[in-house]
């Protein structure tokens, strides 16, 4: 007896919108279908591997494409694993944990028709394609182990029937009742149009995928045979020669659900060592628009003797190249292998360091031959690669020259090397940096006007994360990293003279601004300002803390030092109103209104902007006198 059910409530809605939003690129329904039914084998193999008696009389896994043309029907068959009727319920009825709302989100903002087609294979809800070119479709089914199947049948209006049926073989078969308004482009049931898109979009299934086909003989007699139309050779088995560049974009494509070319394709084979194994990686030119997200897994696909094993096998990257996609196949795996014995297997830590070098040689070979792509995959991964280096900094050899920096003397972004190979010997031992959100917000900090003066070479770090990884790197090749703002860096030899005469001016400034500042002091990086304020604590600065509120992650403020520019006018000002009254309210003043600029400049909050304003008020009234 039949039940009817409904649909889950965002599956009703992405289905309404597969059936009335999307009218492109609808071919891309059977490439769902077929990799279902591939999925379904795989895991058919895997558990007759263990019992080959599974498999019965029906050894032979594989996929075929009927067409019913009378009935206007269109049916693709799998001998898989089946389902039973409780899982058909979990996968055809509800789609929640393939992350729907992320996908119905993702959607609205896809700008192409090929972000569209990429984020259905993304977010595994392909199946529900089938109802961009069906107005029924229907889902016969038994899972292996059980004696009755199971039909399940709509029309995506919103509710299904479902019922047990007495089902001869194992495996899944989908009829899809097709629309009678599809263009002439879109004739499912033309056996050169199903080779086609099989062609395209699943020429790699390792099964076969097979059609009845009608051939036409000389004598005028139409012959129908059966027709296998995939390669079913793994690309990845063949050797670098036999395969084009094409070939290599298209099953990056079809695999890894990205319709952007790869900034760069690595196939090796590792022969003779401890462990056998082939590697395809590729490293994408855009970021995927799940990146951040939960629904990114990092990590490659792992095969034996091309027998699918597991996705996303986490172990075989490291944080910094988790973006990179790909897969390794080796003949020295177990098919039973579990993730926790992965974890502990000294093969896959052999493998991690080859894939590891081949992919920092791949991409050391771009920096040096072709920079300029480099830099537009930079600005795609930078953040990426320093996130996860910040997380392993004991790697920091590997990939710190892999790194690239905005600069003060260069509109394009240079590598630490560079930097240190064009360092001016006044510099000492320091590479010099300093930090904003973009770089006319750097060139605009007071202290950038010495360094001019001076020509040294800034590092420009705008990256939230910038700071924090170059706190933890320390130092490159033996020269250390160190702010512009850093006390440990001196312009003028003379300054500690000045210092020393303009103490108790600097001692009465620091008790008028009370807990404010911890230091008040003398300050040989300005030129124009009169003032700045920097941090008190050489591991936190004022940006960092900045940053570590805006992750509500730190629960103290940042101590302040109020640095002064002896070369300026209003310095001259403060001592001439020191020496004729040490107590002056006047010089309270000034120092209130040299600490609040300071702010500003820096882009801190002013304690208290009233009396702030109150004060230029009154001064400019004064000058007026």
């Amino acid at each position: 007896m039949s039940e009817v059910k409904e649909f889950q409530a965002e599956t009703k809605q992405l289905l309404n919108l597969m059936i009335n939003s999307i009218y492109t690129h609808r071919d891309i329904f059977l490439r769902e279908v077929i990799s279902n039914a591939s999925d379904a084998l795989d895991k058919m193999r895997l558990i007759s591997l263990k019992d080959p008696t599974v498999l019965g009389e029906d050894k032979e896994l594989e996929i075929r494409i009927d067409v019913d043309e009378v009935n206007n029907r269109l049916i693709i068959e799998d001998n898989g694993v089946g389902m039973s009727y409780d899982e058909v319920i979990e996968n055809l009825g509800t789609i929640a944990k393939s992350g729907t709302k992320a996908f119905l989100e993702k959607l609205e903002e896809a700008e192409t028709e090929n972000a569209v087609i990429s984020l259905i294979g993304q977010f595994g809800v392909g199946f529900y394609s089938t109802f961009m070119v069906s107005e029924k479709v229907t889902v016969e089914t038994r899972k292996w182990n059980e004696e009755k199947g199971v039909r399940w049948e709509s029309d995506g209006s919103g509710t299904y029937t479902i019922e047990e049926y007495d089902k001869k073989d194992r495996g899944t078969r989908v009829i899809l009742k097709l629309k009678k308004d599809l263009d002439e482009n879109e004739n499912y049931l033309d056996q050169y149009k199903i080779q086609a898109l099989v062609k395209k979009y699943s020429n790699y299934i390792k099964y076969p995928i097979k059609m009845k086909w009608e051939e036409e003989t000389e004598e005028g007699i139409i012959k129908i045979t059966d027709k296998i139309l995939n390669s079913m050779v793994p690309l990845w088995s063949k050797n670098k020669e036999e395969i084009t560049i094409q070939e290599y974009y298209q099953f990056y494509k079809d695999n890894f659900y990205d319709w952007n070319d790869p900034f760069e394709v690595i196939h090796f084979k590792a022969e003779g060592t401890s462990i056998q194994f082939t590697a395809l990686l590729y490293i994408p030119s855009k970021i995927p628009f799940v990146f951040y997200t939960k629904e990114y897994k990092k990590g490659l696909k792992l095969y034996s003797r091309n027998v699918f094993i597991m996705d996303n096998c986490e172990e075989l990257v490291p944080d910094y190249f988790s973006f990179v996609r790909g897969l390794v196949d080796s003949p020295d795996f177990s098919l039973n292998i579990s993730r926790e014995i992965l974890q502990k297997s000294k093969q896959l830590e052999i493998i991690k360091k080859n894939i590891e070098k081949k992919i920092i040689d791949a991409l050391k070979s771009k920096l040096e031959n072709e920079r300029q792509k480099y830099q537009e995959f930079w600005k795609e991964f930078g953040p990426v690669m320093k996130a996860g280096l910040y997380q392993n900094i004991h790697e920091k050899s590997k990939i710190q020259d892999l790194l690239l920096f905005e600069s003060s003397v260069s509109q394009d972004m240079i590598t630490l090397k560079e930097y240190v190979q064009r360092m001016k010997a006044e510099q000492g031992n320091y590479i010099l940096y300093a930090v904003g959100k973009d770089r006319k917000t750097i060139e605009s900090l007071p202290q950038m006007e010495a360094f001019r003066e001076k020509d040294f070479e800034i590092l420009y770090l705008t990256d939230e994360i910038d700071e924090f990884l170059i706190k933890l790197l320390h130092d490159y090749e033996g020269k250390e990293f160190k702010s512009i703002s850093s006390s440990d860096v001196k312009l003028d030899k003379n300054f500690k003279k000045k210092e020393k005469e303009s103490k108790n001016l600097l001692n009465k400034i620091k008790e008028h601004l009370n807990d404010k500042v911890k230091e008040v002091r003398l300050t040989d990086k300005l030129k124009e300002f009169p003032a700045c304020i920097v941090s008190a604590d050489e591991v936190i600065s004022l940006n960092m803390e900045k940053t570590l509120k805006n992750f509500e992650q730190i629960p103290f403020k940042t101590e302040k030092i109020l640095e002064l520019n002896p070369n300026h006018e209003i310095f001259h000002i403060l001592e001439n109103i020191y020496q004729n009254n040490p107590e002056s309210e006047e010089l309270k003043e000034y120092a209130e209104l040299l600490y609040n600029q300071s702010l500003l400049i820096e882009g801190l909050e002013i304690e208290e902007i009233d009396k702030f304003v109150k004060l230029i008020n009154k001064l400019m009234i004064e000058a007026k006198k």
